[in-house]
């Protein structure tokens, strides 16, 4: 097993995307699949390094999780970037049907849950609580 060596304090989605970029650079076969989320996910790095490996699909959430399903057929490892709830709710049905049923390769990484704790927040990377 791989051991990692403390660095640094980093938010969720910047270590994503620097995790990103690395496996790409140790897989060919890995692919990003994002839903108009670059800078928010932190895919700009994977993107400038890995063009042709790097797929905007645009808000089209479950569009974007047949597209990784299909490229799962050509041999792809797929990783799909979008927020937490639009990676769960309207494509429920494309990732049961064309991911899971037919066991997928396919990464769904979802960010900016919003809620924390006792209230929405418009800053997903920190705990924040109501006084």
């Amino acid at each position: 097993m791989k051991k990692y060596t403390y660095t640094e304090k980093k938010d969720t989605r910047s270590g994503f995307g620097a995790g990103l970029l690395e496996l790409g650079r140790t897989n060919p076969d890995v692919v990003a699949l994002c839903a108009d989320l670059t800078g928010s996910l932190k895919m700009d790095a994977f993107e400038k390094e890995f063009p042709n490996r790097f797929f905007q699909i645009g808000i089209a959430e479950a569009n974007m999780m047949g597209i990784a399903a299909g490229m799962t057929i050509g041999g792809k490892i797929p990783f799909t970037g979008t927020f937490a709830n639009f990676s769960t709710g309207r494509v429920y049905d494309q990732i049961r049907q064309s991911i899971a049923y037919s066991d997928k390769n396919v990464k769904i990484c979802a960010s900016h849950r919003n809620y924390t704790r006792r209230r929405w927040s418009n800053s997903p990377d920190h705990w924040r609580t109501s006084e």
